[in-house]
């Protein structure tokens, strides 16, 4: 009785996919001159036995075949025949086992050592012929890396359910980022055995705090599967932070619960799908930080895991002498100009979707995404923009850049096209020099940087950087392009930006040379820990008035985790190897109450502000122009006097206040007024007198320490009020 014949293989899909009777495998490596899937298992004597299935077709430079027998949970991994051309960008080293780069399950984390170097390398696993800009690291390794290199395995198909999606507006949104373990590691009302996990992010207690802050979103920093740069694992660091990917379709283990690292890759794809279906049964989307500009294997110094065995120059951007055209600062970056890496990107975010339902993506260095062949060029009709923009199933979910990388005209912020959202990093600094840096020149009797101008336009939705095109073009983008931070992962916490002046980065081993030194920060006349109450209060009214230009400006607000308990790194701003106490959000001191816990009843409170008034949610620009029949505009600036500000004025470098009306909906005429003042004292405001308003209700007074300590007050329209040193007041207009 003769059997069946092998299924016909096939170029698509790529990646080991099961079968009836075992799995298709399609691996593209074009230059490759024989490509084989290697079976592993355990050899019972602490090896691993080897069963290797060369793949006989090849299309297109994808090599596809059939696995018979292979099923769920069997360990895999790559080896590759081909030229050993370095100077060509040929590293093909077939003793080198490879993690396939659609591999949905990892098996373990990476062992960093010498077996894991296509080329030979010395004890510090340098080249053995020299560095790789002087023609070296050319040498063909011979040693095998089967037991340190990353195995792949096999997993069933997975479908995440589209239901539950909360599908949240961009108006709607408040960003918040954290880390799957700093967020989590010190929460106490979660058991200690799922702190740092993903179980841990849909955990009552941490939904909870998230739902009841107001924030719409969870953006998490890299939860793909990461290898350790090698300088850090010389060192024995890790990156912390995670911007190091190995695989683009797996989880990273190291997130997982111990049960679920135990029962293997299934299980810890389960936990982190329960975490997002916990998430949205909170109302709350989940936002992934994807890093698809470069890989853990770094330049063509570093280690030949996945991509570089594979067919480095098919992968990454190359020169003519087989080097790195590094627009990263990691090296190996990806060649986006090749169609092939394009849909590998593509695959793998549909993936997180269709897999795990996520809501949205930060793209790490963008503009490294949006570099065709001539690498010193950015174009907003990349393929890459052009292809994500059309898919169907990205369509339905939040595309976010940080618009700017470290090659050729690398800023480009405000040039991303629809429907991405950018970070701004202009919103940052601008607000940032207004309420710290200029306010500490003021107070020293220098002449202020940014003067209330840069503040206006920021606060009124950046126009000058998302307006672009006609009011009829289609491709104009609005304010809610931008997404507003004053803080995220890379830099001072909102807390140390009103304690430090100078970073302090000393515990990452780099002698301090690392993190940027532009922090636009204040420390109130005390670097670091003070035991003065007076400057402790002043640092903490000006995380107030951050916090609240933060939420009161038009745009899309993100909020860096633990921002609203007054988090600390010591001065740290660059701690992507820092992972312990010293930067996860200490819930501790929150549950004792004290200014933790008041500045948590704040930043709720500012939420509520946003989310209670649309005024402060708009999608389009103010244009200025009467939108009543009384002649008031949709949005009016004001002086300190109370009198509509001139061309003038705005040039007005010692202008510190600033008055900004927001005009609510013509029905219930919900108008906002923001008073913003940075001077060192005390001042005198004239409100706006009639159409303005009839009177002013104060909503909030970042003066007060607390929500409940602001006092109900009205004033008369053109009514004067004191507002306190360095402070920022909110009213509501009430109209006849």
């Amino acid at each position: 009785m003769s059997s069946s014949p092998a299924p016909r293989s096939a170029p698509s899909p790529l990646g080991v996919h099961l079968v009836p009777g075992g799995a298709t495998a399609a691996v593209y490596a074009p230059h490759a001159e024989r490509v084989e899937v290697c079976l592993l298992d355990d050899d019972g004597a602490g090896g691993w036995a080897e069963h290797r299935v060369p793949l006989e077709g090849r299309t297109h430079g994808v090599w596809h075949g059939h696995l018979p027998g292979v099923a769920a949970g069997q360990r895999y991994g790559v080896r590759a025949h081909g030229p050993w051309e370095p100077e060509r960008g040929h590293r093909f080293n077939a003793d080198k086992l490879l993690l396939d780069p659609y591999a949905r399950g990892l098996a373990d984390e990476v062992r960093m050592d010498a077996s894991l170097f296509g080329h030979e390398v010395d004890e510090a696993w340098a080249p053995v012929d020299g560095p790789a800009r002087s023609g070296g690291a050319r040498r063909r390794s011979t040693s095998d890396s089967t037991a340190s290199a990353p195995h792949g395995v096999v997993l069933p198909a997975r479908r995440a359910a589209a239901s539950g999606r909360p599908r949240t507006p961009w108006s709607e949104t408040v960003v918040y980022e954290a880390h799957v373990r700093g967020l989590t590691m010190r929460h106490p009302d979660v058991p200690p055995e799922l702190r740092g996990t993903y179980a841990a992010l849909g955990h009552p207690a941490v939904v909870g705090h998230l739902r009841d802050l107001g924030v719409t979103a969870l953006e998490l920093l890299p939860v793909h599967a990461i290898a350790e740069e090698p300088w850090l694992a010389r060192r024995g660091r890790r990156n912390a932070w995670g911007y190091s990917t190995l695989s683009y379709f797996a989880p990273a283990p190291r997130y997982a619960s111990a049960a679920a690292r135990a029962a293997g890759p299934a299980a810890v794809a389960d936990e982190l799908a329960g975490a997002v279906d916990a998430l949205h049964a909170g109302g709350l989307e989940v936002l992934l930080d994807v890093v698809y500009n470069h890989t853990c294997e770094g330049g063509v110094e570093g280690p030949t895991l996945s991509f570089r065995g594979l067919d480095a120059e098919a992968y990454y951007r190359l020169d003519s002498a087989g080097l790195d055209v590094d627009v990263t600062g990691c090296g190996g970056t990806l060649d986006s100009s090749s169609a092939r890496v394009v849909q590998l990107v593509l695959d793998s975010l549909r993936h997180w979707v269709d897999a795990y339902g996520v809501d949205g993506f930060r793209f790490d260095l963008a503009p490294a995404l949006a570099r065709g062949r001539d690498v010193a060029s950015f174009d907003a009709e990349h393929p890459f923009l052009v292809a994500a923009r059309q898919d169907p199933v990205l369509a339905d979910v939040k595309l976010v850049a940080e618009p700017w990388d470290v090659g050729p005209g690398g800023w480009r912020t405000g040039q991303f096209p629809l429907p991405f959202a950018e970070w701004n990093d202009r919103y940052r600094d601008d607000v940032r020099s207004f309420w710290l840096a200029d306010a500490a020149r003021a107070r020293r009797g220098e002449h202020p940087e940014v003067g209330v101008r840069h503040l206006a336009t920021r606060l009124a939705g950046s126009a000058d950087l998302f307006a672009h095109g006609a009011s009829t073009d289609a491709s104009r983008r609005g304010p809610l392009a931008s997404v507003n931070l004053l803080a995220a992962h890379d830099g001072f916490t909102l807390a140390d930006a009103c304690a430090y002046v100078s970073k302090h980065n000393e515990g990452n081993g780099e002698d301090n040379r690392d993190g940027h030194g532009d922090n636009r920060s204040d420390n109130h006349g005390v670097e670091g820990p003070t035991e003065d109450p007076q400057v402790a209060s002043a640092r903490r009214r000006s995380v107030r008035n951050l916090l609240g230009t933060l939420l009161l400006s038009t745009g899309v607000p993100m909020l860096l985790g633990g921002d609203e308990m007054l988090r600390t790194q010591a001065g740290n701003n660059n701690a992507y190897v820092v992972d312990d106490e010293g930067v996860w959000l200490d819930w501790p001191a929150l549950r004792r109450g004290g200014p933790e816990a008041d500045l948590l009843a704040t930043a709720r409170r500012l939420v509520a502000l946003r989310r209670e008034h649309p005024v402060l949610r708009q999608d389009t620009f103010a244009s200025g122009r009467p939108v009543h029949d009384d002649g008031t505009t949709d949005l009016a600036w004001f002086g300190p006097d109370g009198r509509p500000m001139t061309e003038d004025r705005w040039h007005e470098a010692h202008l510190r206040t600033l008055q900004m009306f927001l005009h609510g909906d013509p029905v219930d005429h919900r108008s906002l007024l923001v008073v913003l003042h940075s001077g060192a004292g005390s001042t005198p405001v004239h409100l706006p007198a009639q159409p303005w308003a009839h009177r002013w209700e104060l909503l909030w007074d970042s003066t007060c320490e607390r929500p409940e300590d602001v006092a109900a007050a009205r004033v008369d329209a053109g009514g004067v009020v004191e507002l306190g040193p360095t402070s920022l007041r909110v009213y509501a207009a009430e109209r006849p």
